[in-house]
């Protein structure tokens, strides 16, 4: 993975970095099934690898194969990019180590799914009950931003081939 992101950032050919991208995402896909989570495995390949690669290169077909050169040195956003990173790794200092069983999810929220869980859903799969019941609507959400994706790069490459044939 670490071999793939560091090529990708040094691509210049889009094409390049669509595939790359695509490849990181199914190396990540196949770390969580390592992790048994496959549920989150299937989405990661489904959507990262599948679905996010296909409207990329659909995006990729509506401009130009090659990165253009920036004008100017990028060290703000680098700067930027680094100063996010410094936060983001500072806010998990005081996370629970992974897996911990002292963490307040495994005392509170994970005692309740796995005991009510299938009488309140009525789910035997406590994974599923817990993606379509009690994340119902975040679940709808994800699923209309893919679809609003896939509609916006078919409209746009309808467009397109309507003005290639005037």
């Amino acid at each position: 993975m670490a071999g793939a992101v560091l090529v990708l950032a040094r691509s210049r050919n889009l094409f390049a970095v669509v595939v790359l991208a695509g490849v990181y995402s199914f190396l990540m896909a196949t770390v969580l099934v390592a992790l048994d989570a496959v549920d989150v495995a299937m989405t990661e390949a489904s959507v990262g690898a599948g679905i996010s690669t296909v409207l990329f290169l659909g995006a990729l077909y509506l401009c130009k194969s090659e990165e253009a050169k920036p004008v100017h040195k990028p060290w703000l956003p680098l700067a930027l990019s680094i100063a996010v990173a410094v936060i983001l790794v500072y806010g998990t200092l005081g996370l629970p180590g992974f897996s911990n069983i002292e963490s307040p999810i495994h005392q509170h929220v994970v005692p309740r799914y796995l005991i009510e869980g299938v009488k309140e859903t009525g789910v035997p799969n406590i994974v599923t009950a817990v993606l379509a019941s009690y994340r119902g609507y975040d679940t709808l959400g994800e699923t209309t931003v893919v679809f609003t994706a896939g509609a916006g790069v078919v409209a746009l490459l309808r467009r397109r081939r309507r003005e290639r044939k005037s």
